[in-house]
């Protein structure tokens, strides 16, 4: 997109297609939402599923940006693996509308705009799991195990959690709302625990 316009209607279009999803938001509901006519942002933006591309080629740049940052000064041992999962725990923190758009192509929307995950997802998943592969025992699957942190962290951070014997707060402690957002520092901090603890018995031979 060379239309200066474009960048706000990116913002709009990413925060609306996270809440809503790709099919439940429409050219309209965009425009009104950035402060424009249709027509401005077909001829700034294109269709709605040229938008939704760009929406997702920017998210996958600022998630490969993070990841790779970490895939640089990736050293083969386990808390090179923890770091490699301590970056993408911390991505995703802190950009909750970047994982609902995956949350919501995991549960169908967009199958009209495929080949995302082939475009995206499969090589930083092969490249982060060539790094994991150098460190894994014999009897660990290295993909297994980097989906693994992949599934624990959109789990905990799209669905919150049921914590036991704290009388004094909510049991259910899910973020943002309905959806995906920010979890409490402490809850974040204990999560972070537990993956480490997670990845050093996986990745610790028998």
């Amino acid at each position: 997109m060379s239309d200066p316009r474009a960048d706000g209607l990116v913002e709009t279009a990413t925060r609306l297609f996270a809440q809503l999803g790709y099919d439940g938001t429409s050219v309209q509901m965009i425009a009104e939402a950035a402060g424009v006519s249709p027509a401005v942002l077909r001829e700034a933006a294109g269709t709605k599923a040229e938008l939704y591309l760009a929406v997702m080629r920017h998210a996958d740049d600022l998630e490969q940006r993070a990841v790779r940052a970490a895939i640089t000064s990736f050293t083969p041992e386990i808390q090179g693996v923890i770091a490699l999962a301590e970056a993408f725990l911390d991505f995703h923190a802190s950009h909750p509308d970047v994982l609902a758009l995956w949350m919501q192509r995991w549960m169908g929307d967009a199958a009209d705009v495929p080949g995302l995950e082939e475009l995206y997802t499969r090589p930083l998943s092969a490249l982060v799991t060539d790094r994991v592969r150098q460190v894994v025992p014999d009897d660990v699957d290295a993909d297994h195990l980097t989906w693994t942190v992949v599934w624990c962290v959109f789990g905990f951070l799209s669905g919150g959690i049921t914590y036991t014997g704290d009388a004094t707060a909510p049991v259910v402690r899910p973020v943002r709302g309905q959806g995906v957002g920010a979890p409490r520092p402490g809850d974040l901090a204990r999560f972070r625990q537990h993956l480490r603890t997670l990845l050093f018995h996986m990745l610790t031979p028998c």
